[in-house]
């Protein structure tokens, strides 16, 4: 235990932890800083990010979590309960999209103790100790602390027990069809769940396998909701099971844990691959090395202990999803279970995002610092396309019908001409015309209204097509992102300009009496009534002074709209001047994302939901970046804590997280597709980077403060960089990016023309 405490040393005091490290020491640990608790503290009507303790390895396929909602319960972890039902494998990627292949283990003593009421146990915060490779908790109702660490596609627990001859372990394999298998013999509970939210095909199954070592003295199976003595097998709705055995006071039996969405024989090789006969300590050191090598990537100086607590807390949920879908069978090939056709294949396939969220900084994050993983993602974006038809816009495992857009394009070719190589573009290109062009089995896939949008250039409000105007804003984006891979990959002339024509559609929405977009009618004519505040109805999860703003590819075309310069920053500001006023009524209740806006006093700037998070950067384009930088900084100080309510809304799989992490760095993605990355201002005084070519790029804001938040200058390698962007391919060479700040704002820099970022127009 001595070993253990000076291992967890520098943990986070929220995670039950005493010591912290100095406020501007070198992060040599970075794992350490992560708070898995961030965001926790959320509910169906508010979300303060909507995540969990998700306690996983980079990408993994499987992770894990203290359970303390109800089986099915989306709102699975919440941090104002009081109790813990189950620790449980998990693969959702967030409430609304609820989970798939998920089971639950928990101690219990005392008595038999199946149901989850029963046997839940009451906790605090005060034991629990939360890291990304390692979660313990005292259950005080059994009187036991559970320990467990993660690998990709396995875990260990350790379970220390009081004296006692009512020491039980129970296996929940959840409803809607499971079952499960007692191997006293082999110390073993094997098993399968079906229980899903949609996605998948009817052969379905996630497979796990559970090695004691510890042998039972009694062992039960559930026949529905009784429990039968000395079954060893049960296949139905509802299968559970619970083993049995004697312990000594601070007995630990460990249970080594693994799954499989392929076969109870791959769970078992996966299992035997990742852990062996590895101790808990050896597996948890494992762990949090694969941690840190990846957070490693970002080492920052110079910042407060919240500002790199947050930094590393979010940049801990930007490498969660998509999860890996893929296995290693018998002769080490990699195969996967598809869910778009039932099948076993070979390839890549990952899981568990949503597009219109993470196209924005997400997927631009991994082009950056992880670009081999996200080569491995494309690749497995081939695969979907091959056994399923179609890209997925939301995956969780397969297709879900949920968002609007056809954001697979950006996220295929901002890889691709951020210089990504190694897998087959042909065909993904030849996916998103597919997608571009016809309307898929479910409205979120293909593009909904694409007839229309096709034949005039936007989606109608009339034609009982929900959502119309933020589809048409996205599919005028999403061509642009067709049209710059068209280009790179020499497409005939004609199919080019076809889809830079299109880009354009955009213009079609701009309502010049109002200047915002504004849904319009297949007649022509704008609809009427307008109310610039009222959420959803032609806008996705938001109003119009939210999405007049996703014309990322050409700012200039919309500035002009505006009417220059001057009008295009008074619009801009006035999100934030106006009041956050709104009309629900589309919806019929305020949902969670208006309530978020409402109470974060920042007007109609709504920084919880994703249209509007590039918005603060469009000052760039107008010549006054020094609001950019003021607003980025307040944004990034008052909306991000590293506490159980610590984001402003729903964090969506990385991409909330994204914005900060690249925001910190002083630079923004706002338009992927583009090789440029639009200025803002760094968070800390020092960031070393260092890029998967092996190269070191150093942000460095020496006099960096809370009231030093303008850039005064900014040399790169030197040199003095006046441009309002700088390029990925110049920051991918390494080198040093030095900018002085300054508590007063330097109206003159940035306010050359020549120094404003790409628009298509321009």
């Amino acid at each position: 235990m001595k070993k253990l405490a000076l291992l967890f040393l520098p943990l986070l005091a929220r995670t039950g932890m005493q010591a912290q490290p100095q406020a501007s020491a070198k992060v040599y640990d970075p794992v350490e800083w992560v708070n898995p608790l961030m965001g926790t503290d959320s509910k169906p009507s508010l979300s303060n990010g909507n995540t969990y303790p998700s306690i996983v390895l980079p990408w993994g396929m499987n992770a894990w979590m203290p359970q303390t909602g109800k089986m099915g319960d989306g709102w699975a972890y919440t941090y104002a309960s009081d109790k813990i039902r189950g620790f449980k494998q998990t693969h959702q990627p967030s409430p609304w999209m609820n989970d798939y292949g998920q089971f639950a283990i928990m101690p219990v003593t005392g008595s038999l103790k199946f149901d989850q009421e029963k046997r839940a146990s009451w906790f605090s915060h005060k034991t629990e100790i939360a890291k990304p490779y390692y979660y313990s908790v005292y259950l005080a109702d059994a009187d036991v602390t559970a320990e467990l660490t993660p690998t990709e596609r396995a875990a260990q627990f350790r379970f220390t027990f009081p004296e006692t001859d009512s020491s039980f372990v129970v296996v929940d394999a959840f409803d809607r069809g499971s079952s499960i298998q007692i191997h006293p013999a082999e110390r073993k509970i094997t098993g399968y769940t079906t229980r899903n939210s949609g996605g998948v095909p009817a052969n379905f199954k996630n497979y796990f396998v559970i090695h004691f070592d510890k042998p039972f003295t009694i062992t039960y199976t559930t026949n529905g909701t009784k429990l039968v003595q000395d079954s060893l097998q049960v296949t139905n709705a509802h299968a559970g099971a619970i083993v049995g055995f004697k312990t000594k006071r601070g007995e630990k039996v460990n249970l080594r844990v693994a799954s499989s969405f392929i076969s109870a024989e791959q769970a078992e090789l996966n299992l035997q691959r990742e852990i062996g006969n590895a101790s808990f300590e050896t597996t948890m050191q494992k762990g949090k090395q694969a941690w840190n090598k990846v957070l490693g990537r970002i080492k920052v100086e110079g910042g407060t202990e919240e500002q790199t607590q947050t930094f590393y807390s979010c940049l801990y949920r930007t490498v969660q999803f998509p999860q890996k879908h893929y296995e290693f069978d018998a002769s080490n090939k990699m195969v996967h279970y598809s869910p778009y056709n039932g099948q076993v294949l070979p390839g890549h396939m990952f899981a568990g995002t949503g597009f219109w969220d993470t196209f924005r900084a997400l997927y631009p994050l991994l082009n950056l610092l992880f670009p081999e993983i996200n080569k491995e993602m494309q690749q497995g974006l081939v695969n979907d396309y091959k056994e399923g038809g179609w890209l997925p816009e939301w995956s969780s495992p397969g297709l879900r019908n949920v968002m609007v857009g056809n954001n697979s394009a950006s996220v295929v070719a901002d890889a691709y001409i951020k210089g990504l190589r190694g897998y087959d573009i042909e065909t993904l290109y030849e996916a998103l015309l597919h997608g571009a062009n016809n309307e898929g089995p479910l409205t979120a896939v293909g593009r909904a209204g694409v007839k229309y949008y096709n034949e005039l250039g936007y989606v109608p409000y009339d034609v009982n097509i929900n959502e119309n105007a933020a589809r048409t804003l996205e599919y005028a984006y999403d061509d642009f992102t067709i049209y710059q891979l068209a280009k790179l990959l020499k497409r005939p002339q004609a199919e080019i300009d076809l889809y830079a024509k299109r880009s354009q559609n955009f213009r079609n929405l701009f309502d010049p009496e109002t200047k915002l977009m504004r849904g319009k009618n297949k007649d022509g004519n704008f609809q009427k009534p307008f109310n610039p505040f009222k959420w959803g109805d032609a806008f996705t999860e938001g109003n119009s002074w939210h999405y007049s703003w996703s014309v990322f590819h050409d700012v200039k075309g919309l500035k002009d709209l505006m009417g220059g310069d001057a009008m295009f920053v008074k619009m801009l500001d006035s999100v934030f001047n106006l009041p956050p006023i709104f009309d629900e009524s589309y919806y019929g209740s305020v949902i969670h994302e208006i309530r978020e806006m409402q109470i974060m006093n920042m007007g109609q700037y709504a920084h919880g939901n994703q249209p509007i998070q590039h918005m603060i950067y469009l000052y760039n384009y107008a010549g006054q970046p020094w609001k950019t930088q003021a607003h980025v900084r307040n944004v990034m100080a008052q909306l991000y804590k590293p506490t159980p309510d610590g984001y402003c809304g729903d964090e969506d799989n990385g991409q909330t997280s994204a914005w900060y992490i690249f925001s910190a760095m002083g630079f923004y993605p706002v338009c992927p597709g583009t090789t440029e990355y639009v200025l803002g201002t760094p968070l800390f005084k020092k960031m070393t980077i260092t890029l998967e070519n092996g190269k070191t790029l150093q942000v460095n804001a020496p006099n960096n403060s809370a009231a030093n938040k303008y850039v005064q200058q900014l040399r790169l390698n030197g040199k003095v960089h006046t441009k309002n962007y700088l390029d990925h391919f110049e920051l991918m060479k390494g080198g040093i990016l030095e900018f002085n700040m300054s508590p007063v704002p330097n109206k003159q820099r940035g306010a050359n023309k020549n120094d404003f970022p790409f628009s298509f127009s321009k």
